[in-house]
């Protein structure tokens, strides 16, 4: 165990050959609006369709947003239900594999929010600036 009581995985380091399970994970998680995506996926109360889904977002491109959708049906993380009806209905929620995500998403989630003032983006070069200057002492 690991100083804050966390069993280690040893996985990551006994057999070369095999992927270490977390670094397989970051590798899907790691895209720019996975985390969004999942995020709002376990927030609603049942499937989206991709203009709601992309609207909770924001920023988001609809190109940027298909990929994001793909890759998680590919993993088996997302199902996409598309519906015989004009105009064409497409729906969007978690498989069972992808709702097991749900506690540690969401807890990330909360603790991005209770610490977004703390997350402001900050300007790097001011923050340089002040600590190159000497400290003035009373």
């Amino acid at each position: 165990m690991n100083k804050v009581g966390i069993e280690r995985d040893t996985k990551c380091r006994t057999d070369p050959s095999e992927d270490c399970p977390m670094t397989r994970l970051i590798g899907l998680l790691a895209s720019k609006w996975a985390m969004p995506v999942l995020y709002h996926l376990l927030r609603a109360p049942g499937p989206l369709r991709f203009g709601v889904l992309r609207k909770a977002i924001g920023r988001v491109t609809p190109r940027e947003l298909s990929l994001t959708l793909k890759r998680f049906e590919e993993i088996g993380v997302v199902s996409r239900k598309v519906y015989a009806e004009v105009p064409l209905r497409v729906e969007y929620s978690l498989t069972v594999l992808g709702l097991s995500l749900e506690a540690p998403i969401l807890a990330l989630g909360r603790w991005a929010e209770e610490h977004a003032s703390e997350l402001a983006v900050r300007n790097p070069e001011s923050e340089l600036e002040a600590a190159a200057k000497p400290a003035v002492s009373s």
